[in-house]
């Protein structure tokens, strides 16, 4: 009777172990870079990938994930630009791809931060603690989804403000020649909004890392830093992060303007912010994305710029 009732309870226990046994397979598709070089890379066999989809690099010299975004989907090989460590990825090193576009975080957290494109931190004060991520390419609102354009936006520079008025929710390009105060302008626009409820990005594409250090430093000592965002990709690193640096700007602006102060979904009772982003400058994002569609043999148009240059810009603004 002993021996039964062991033997059932044994069976019991193999059940109840099988049918907690997990039956779904994660599945992920796996390939090998080809060829690479200029932040560039050329991978056989990923038959799924989709535009714009984020990859994941796997370095057979250090052993760490190196992420990178596919561009270039051609009949038997995908082109795909690299983030980070471009050096430890090499001939025949496995790429995965990962089912989702390239996000990165965001959140009330970032105030008075500096970070790169990636949304990691580089002024050396710490991870910043976050959970909200957004992706880099979002859909620009509808007209109809747009509020009109009713209230200014103070620049705190009097020819501006008298003679050509910026309303929220409008876009203003700044033009000139070198050394004629482009950045000032934009920076006393941003020390301006101290006293008004406007979050402010200001986005550093291509410049020197000191310019970058000496303009945070201004906006600490006019005491506007703690309501603003610095995103820089400098003139060391690469065409890449260059590129994304003014859709990592856009991400972060739009978690302001979609939530409210707490982070939660904006409604009419609880609207979301309005934010000030500043790119400083375009023309340099230009030149990357030139830089990358050549190295990635897309045909050249005027001055070798990409056909969809003017595309690139134009869905970034919008997106504003």
């Amino acid at each position: 009777m002993s021996d039964s009732i062991s033997s059932a309870s044994i069976m019991s226990a193999l059940r109840k172990q099988l049918s907690e046994v997990s039956t779904t397979v994660d599945t992920q598709e796996a390939s090998v870079v080809t060829e690479v070089g200029d932040g560039i890379a050329r991978i056989s066999g990923l038959k799924t990938a989709m535009a714009g989809e984020l990859l994941e690099f796997t370095s057979s010299r250090t052993g760490r994930s190196v992420y990178g975004l596919a561009q270039n989907l051609d009949e038997n090989e995908v082109g795909a630009v690299i983030f980070g460590d471009v050096d430890s990825i090499k001939e025949g090193d496995e790429c995965r791809t990962t089912g989702r576009v390239m996000d990165i975080p965001v959140g009330h957290a970032m105030l008075g931060r500096v970070v790169n494109p990636l949304g990691q931190p580089i002024d050396g004060k710490g991870a910043i603690d976050t959970t909200h991520r957004r992706p880099i390419e979002f859909k620009a609102p509808g007209i109809m989804e747009r509020q009109p354009v009713c209230e200014p936006v103070q620049t705190g520079l009097l020819a501006i403000d008298a003679m050509v008025p910026i309303g929220r929710g409008q876009r203003e390009l700044i033009i000139g020649d070198r050394k004629t105060g482009k950045t000032s302008i934009a920076i006393d626009a941003i020390v301006n909004q101290r006293d008004t409820d406007m979050i402010c990005i200001y986005v550093a594409i291509g410049q020197k890392a000191s310019t970058v250090a000496v303009i945070r430093e201004n906006l600490a000592k006019h005491g506007v830093l703690d309501k603003t965002i610095i995103v820089a990709a400098t003139a060391a690193d690469s065409a890449p992060l260059q590129y994304i640096a003014p859709m990592a700007g856009a991400a972060i602006g739009e978690y302001f303007m979609y939530n409210d102060a707490h982070g939660n979904p904006a409604d009419a009772t609880h609207p979301g912010g309005h934010v000030l982003v500043v790119y400083d400058d375009l023309s340099k994002q230009a030149v990357a994305y030139r830089q990358m569609s050549l190295t990635l043999h897309r045909p050249p148009g005027r001055e070798a710029y990409p056909g969809d240059i003017f595309y690139l810009h134009s869905r970034l603004l919008e997106r504003d």
